[in-house]
């Protein structure tokens, strides 16, 4: 034990202080647990709050705490070990909890470091909706905004932990590691599993009595009102803390109190930072974004969303008389029927909804796409399994989930449409972006998906035949003051009430919905499956082009000192960033995707396939792409909103190529800067004074012409300047002959001398003689490329 057990809790506290920072993560484990053993709740109280944040950290970053999310068990198994079995749900750390919790000790929250929402809505005195916050709600005597949450140890336990995901997210991470390996991704599934259990029930905690259970806290009544969004009440607040109603516990509420509280700590931490007033704001490009998740953040939700699906669908099946469920459903079963609806769905759909407008566009969307389509997929995560002899062939998606997707209706058309925007401004040659759109056409290409989606649209687009003017908020926001139990209205049985109602909720009445299956987003889907066609064609010319210039590429290019290589054009390629096998990837996601996407909206093939064929037609003799559409004017060529549109999308560019003096470019790093220089000198003064004598041999139209013109003009200019938008007074610049010897000072050039006189002094070749064999050879290599350049060089223009 670290220190007597008759001492004082202020020095229980500074000693473990003192042993945080002298003894190591393991020894510093053990001495805790055996503090929270012998300990009573009474000292114990006084280190919980430090515990707490030590472990995840401070509410400002400023203490790192534990640092969970950057501890692997990769990088450091003996800790990552140790850590996960003393936070672990039975583990020492829940056992301080539960034993504080039969104490009924309360422990202060500030919520200043609340999400935005909830925090705006407290500092105007107006309830927030989640019942989480009610009753304990304290302001300072003094008045201000300063006020805080006063917690029960579990809760205060989850809100810090909860929320160290969000305040943490500054921390220095280990790069290239995943985040579903670390230390908080594991708690945070053990956590779900152990609070949330798809089979059994919550199991109880330890009871620190001999004789007794944990208490749990009092429920909320249901008779006590609250203020939601948008109504502005200065004292409800004030009047609501200072009249607590006093009530006898509900035995059904307290047996998931917990399951509920994690669930709510969870929501409200990582996804209610958005409001529905915030979300209608945020659709303005010119309101600054107040929150930016991060892809840690996406991957736990996704975490949550999957446990959740599996945690409502082992619900078991209702029994044929509605009385007798009323009487034989236990608690937990009644929450697995209304958990996501209830608690997850108009939070997550504005949080979806932010991120496809606001995440860049990049390959990191994949997170928010995973998450989209784990949540429109809950018979991903159902209890039965596909037959073996079916796994060939794509599930049919039953027609009992029929209710889930009309009364998620947005999550399945608006979001679709959202990533159909997103996707005609990416890359779709990048076979990272292909993915993502090959992922979206596949998970709704299911059969049968596509034509319940669009059922769904039908049952909201049914006349309104009596629905009161505001009635529709009740069934899809009910009363949240209370316990889950209480206050539920009847179910619905009016289909095309349920959709409607909840489209009404969460974009309101006045909002123009637009048919994932009418013409506009057909037009939408028409105009991705052209740019599906112009990605898979620019991704086999490059894959084409890359093969020509391997091919081309041999020992002797290290020794040819043609003028062309210094006409600063960039001669990489852009496969080398790519790669082959990426290429190849590409190719098969698009063509699956457009085959998907074909079955979804029902398109025809033929017909798609010319109007892609008619696309292609866009490539010129030399297999490459015209110039983005512009007009041609005094000062030569300029863009077209069409060329515009062009060029930002990838699909034609400009072939821009260095076209003044090769001799007077900035000096590369492959040059050497003295050489350059004194071989320009060098070049200039014989260009100056030959210069006549070089004109006369160049327009002779013999032999001796046709090789001097080869090598002391640059006939690449003019072809150049049809594929540039150069000025046309450049145009007309002075293609004079003369000599060049800048090719020289390349360190390459340089260290192809230095291997042949080296390798010819193996041969007792002396350097005169070595150069005379490099004249020579380099003699006869001119007199061959001259008979062929010759007859397709237009350098006799």
């Amino acid at each position: 034990m670290a220190v007597p057990y008759l001492q004082q809790p202020s020095f229980l506290l500074a000693s473990l202080k003192a042993d945080c920072m002298n003894k190591p993560f393991a020894q510093r484990c053990h001495d805790l647990e055996i503090v929270i053993e012998d300990f009573p709740a009474k000292e114990l109280h006084a280190i919980f709050p430090w515990l707490v944040e030590n472990i995840f950290g401070s509410l400002d970053g400023i203490i790192i705490g534990w640092n969970l999310r950057c501890l692997h068990g990769r990088a450091n198994p003996t800790e990552y070990a140790i850590a996960l079995d003393f936070l672990d749900p039975s583990g020492p750390m829940m056992k301080l909890v539960y034993k504080l919790q039969a104490e009924e000790y309360r422990y202060e929250f500030p919520v200043s470091y609340l999400p935005g929402p909830v925090k705006a809505s407290m500092q105007e005195r107006v309830l927030p909706e989640c019942s989480l916050y009610h009753n304990k709600v304290q302001f300072p005597p003094s008045g201000g905004l300063g006020s805080n949450l006063a917690l029960n140890p579990f809760e205060y336990y989850m809100f810090y932990f909860a929320i160290s995901l969000i305040t943490q997210r500054n921390s220095p991470a280990i790069h290239h590691v995943s985040p579903s390996n670390s230390a908080y991704f594991s708690l945070v599934d053990t956590y779900l599993k152990w609070f949330l259990p798809t089979e059994g029930s919550v199991l109880p905690p330890p009871s620190s009595n001999p004789g007794g259970g944990i208490p749990s806290p009092a429920p909320r009544s249901p008779a006590v009102p609250f203020t939601s969004y948008g109504i502005h009440h200065t004292s409800l607040l004030k009047r609501h803390i200072a009249h607590q109603p006093s009530v006898n516990a509900d035995p059904a509420s307290q047996e998931i109190w917990r399951s509920e509280t994690v669930l709510k700590v969870f929501v409200e931490m990582w996804l209610h930072h958005y409001s529905l007033e915030m979300y209608q704001k945020m659709q303005s490009p010119h309101v600054k974004e107040s929150f930016k998740p991060t892809e840690e953040h996406v991957l736990v939700i996704r975490l949550l969303v999957k446990h959740l699906h599996a945690f409502a669908n082992s619900l078991k099946p209702e029994p044929l008389s509605p009385s007798a469920h009323s009487h034989t459903a236990s608690p937990l079963e009644e929450f697995k029927r209304v958990v996501i609806p209830r608690f997850v769905q108009q939070k997550l759909y504005i949080f979806l909804q932010h991120c496809f407008g606001h995440w860049p566009l990049d390959a990191s969307f994949r997170a928010v796409l995973e998450m989209w389509l784990s949540y429109v997929q809950p018979w991903r995560y159902a209890p039965e399994k596909p037959l073996q002899s079916a796994e060939l062939q794509p599930r049919s998606v039953s027609e009992k989930w029929a209710p889930f997707i009309q009364e998620n209706l947005l999550m399945y058309t608006k979001l679709f449409v959202g990533f159909l925007n997103r996707a005609l401004r990416t890359d779709l040659v990048s076979a990272k972006n292909a993915l993502m759109v090959f992922r979206v056409a596949k998970v709704f290409a299911q059969p049968n998906l596509a034509e319940m989606i669009q059922k769904g649209e039908q049952l909201l687009l049914e006349p309104e035949l009596v629905i009161p003017h505001r009635q529709h908020r009740i069934f899809m926001t009910p009363t949240l003051g209370g316990s889950f139990l209480s206050s539920w209205p009847p179910a619905i049985t009016d289909a095309s009430f349920k959709v409607k109602s909840h489209v009404y909720c969460l974009e309101g009445q006045d909002s123009q919905y637009k048919q994932m299956f009418g013409p506009e987003v057909r037009n939408l889907v028409l105009r991705l499956a052209q740019l599906i066609g112009q990605a898979q064609q620019t991704a086999k010319s490059i894959s084409d082009h890359s093969a020509e210039t391997m091919a081309s590429q041999s020992f002797l290019s290290w020794f040819r000192f043609s003028p062309s290589d210094m006409n600063g054009s960039y001669t990489g390629n852009d496969l080398d960033e790519i790669g082959q096998d990426s290429i190849k990837k590409t190719d098969e996601y698009l063509e699956k995707a457009q085959e998907y996407l074909c079955q979804i909206f029902r398109l025809n093939e033929a017909q798609l396939t010319q109007m892609i064929m008619n696309c292609g037609a866009a490539q010129d003799e030399n297999g490459k792409k015209k110039l983005p559409d512009c007009i041609e004017s005094e000062d030569g060529l300029i863009l077209t909103p069409l060329g515009r549109y062009q060029i930002i999308n990838g699909l034609r560019r400009f072939e821009i190529e260095y076209q003044g003096d090769t001799d007077l470019q900035p000096i590369r790093s492959y040059e050497n800067a003295t050489l350059v220089r004194l071989l320009f000198q060098l070049s200039s003064g014989i260009n100056q004074r030959f210069a006549d004598q070089m004109e006369i041999l160049c327009s002779r139209e013999d032999f001796i012409g046709r090789l001097c013109r080869y090598h002391l003009t640059n006939p690449f200019l003019v072809e150049k300047g049809r594929h540039s938008p150069a000025l046309k007074q450049r145009s007309g610049c002075s293609r004079r002959p003369r000599i060049s010897l800048r090719f020289l000072a390349s360190y390459r050039t340089l260290l192809s001398l230095f291997m042949i006189y080296f390798i010819a002094s193996w041969f007792c070749i002396g350097p005169l003689a070595c150069a005379f064999i490099i004249l020579l050879g380099y003699l006869l290599y001119a007199i061959v490329m001259t008979f062929f350049t010759e007859r397709w060089k237009p350098h006799q223009h």
